[in-house]
């Protein structure tokens, strides 16, 4: 019996009294998920209205039932990643058996803090970690962490460069003359929360100017330089692979060369771009990734596994050992294998490991290549669809599946044109079921496709630059 005030079926008893109902209710929340991806591509790529499911607390228990009949009011409030034509973000389907995965550990409801609160799968991630990071040519001592997004990702590189190179990790930062690290102007807005978690502040990432998308290394050797002429301490600089709004890659080689004359710590940030390392014929564009000292990469994206899946990677696994790791008193320890949680920014954290090993396990490399290539096919498709047409221009020349453009109507005034495609982007999404986000860059507003969806074919880039076409006929300019 459970304990008086719960409802009868608050947990799955554990010597199966209730096991056939529970079987009911989950195989009625596993239809209702799989009728509402079945149909995904019927429901339009975002919800038009905005609802809200909130209800205050109850004071007693509420009917299972009636919640479980909810959760298709969830369904249809939310995002859909799973329409082709969801183009917005870097946001993809997922995959079946992460699906699957995510319950599972769910289920378990395992803590991957420590080996005896998850004995299999703290074994099966740091495996797992090495063969990733070896992929990306980090070298046999490499390993890595999953965290809960890039952003911890990121933040959890960036302390391990400070200690490193700063040797704070006793001391901290007091007494510190002025640490700054560099990173180009395109980089994500997760580098300057890590330098604000660091107590460096928003000023102690120096921004490099970008051209074309990719920091400009020229730049970057001069910031240094008088980084240094005022008395600041440079001690990491921050490369990126995948821009959010464009999808380009910084000149990795070129930047390396600069971080190890000035001995700096040099960080990759491929949350995005990171899946390239699993296509034969893409990944040599990360040539000069595999000199970083430490990389981000999101198997969330370009590799379909359910959020939250991001991992930071280390050339040197043992830097963590001695340059971050708080033992846990309360944790048994076990000669073979670290608590994971004490090497991490995250001490309680999701069995992650397990959607992103049956992932890899169920696609294989192949499968992941297969996705990826799929990408850069439709993204030509589309770039040649936007070069055929003059009121069209692209914010730079993609180096992945991640387009940035915008309407440039020559009948109109410049100062309109934030407005024109503001239009554009509602249009698409109400007329023609198209998500397009629209990003600012360099003051303006642009739209960005990121096409992720293996279920995105050709006809749909064709059916959106009709759309596209319809829309520029009845705003300008005249076309032919």
């Amino acid at each position: 019996m459970v304990p008086a005030g719960l409802p009868v079926h608050a947990f799955v008893h554990p010597l199966g009294q209730n096991r056939d109902a529970m079987v009911a209710v989950m195989q009625r929340v596993a239809e209702d998920i799989t009728d509402y991806l079945a149909v995904a591509g019927q429901q339009g790529p975002m919800p038009l209205a905005e609802g809200s499911i909130y209800r205050t607390i109850p004071d007693q228990s509420g009917s299972l039932a009636e919640l479980v009949d909810g959760l298709k009011e969830v369904m249809a409030g939310a995002m859909n990643p799973a329409h082709p034509s969801y183009l917005g973000h870097m946001d993809p389907l997922p995959t079946t058996v992460s699906i699957l995965g995510d319950w599972v550990t769910a289920a378990l409801n395992n803590n991957m803090l420590s080996v005896e609160m998850s004995p299999l799968l703290s074994r099966l991630e740091p495996l797992l970690m090495a063969e990733i990071a070896q992929m990306f040519g980090l070298g046999e001592r490499s390993g890595g962490l999953l965290v809960s997004g890039g952003t911890l990702a990121n933040l959890q590189a960036l302390t391990v460069a400070r200690n490193v190179k700063l040797g704070c990790l006793g001391g901290g930062i007091a007494g510190q003359a002025a640490p700054v690290m560099f990173a180009s102007d395109m980089a994500h807005t997760s580098i300057q929360k890590a330098a604000m978690v660091l107590g460096l502040g928003l000023e102690g990432v120096i921004l490099i100017p970008s051209s074309q998308g990719r920091m400009d290394v020229a730049a970057l050797e001069q910031a240094i330089a008088q980084a240094q002429a005022q008395g600041q301490q440079p001690f990491a600089v921050v490369a990126t692979a995948g821009t959010t709004v464009t999808g380009n890659i910084d000149p990795l080689p070129a930047i390396h060369q600069i971080a190890q004359a000035h001995d700096l710590w040099f960080h990759v940030d491929a949350a995005y771009g990171g899946a390239l390392a699993f296509s034969p014929q893409h990944r040599h564009r990360l040539a000069g990734i595999e000199v970083a000292d430490s990389v981000t990469f999101n198997p969330q994206k370009w590799l379909y596994v359910t959020k939250t899946c991001a991992s930071v990677l280390f050339r040197e696994m043992g830097l963590l050992q001695s340059h971050f790791r708080i033992p846990a008193p309360y944790m048994n320890t076990d000669a073979d294998w670290v608590n994971l949680g004490e090497i991490s920014v995250q001490g309680t954290r999701h069995p992650d490991v397990l959607k992103l090993w049956l992932s890899l396990q169920h696609l294989g490399k192949a499968g992941c290549a297969a996705l990826v290539d799929h990408g850069y096919h439709l993204a030509a498709l589309m770039v040649d669809h936007i070069h055929q047409r003059p009121y069209l221009a692209l914010a730079t020349e993609p180096e992945m599946n991640v387009l940035c453009f915008r309407g440039c109507p020559p009948d109109q005034p410049e100062d309109t044109w934030d407005a024109w495609n503001t239009g554009l982007q509602h249009f698409l999404l109400t007329e023609a079921e198209v998500f397009l986000s629209l990003p600012l860059w360099q003051g303006q507003r642009w739209l960005k496709a990121v096409l992720l969806n293996p279920f995105t074919t050709p006809d749909h880039i064709v059916a959106l630059f009709d759309a596209i076409d319809r829309y520029a006929a009845a705003h300008g300019p005249s076309l032919p």
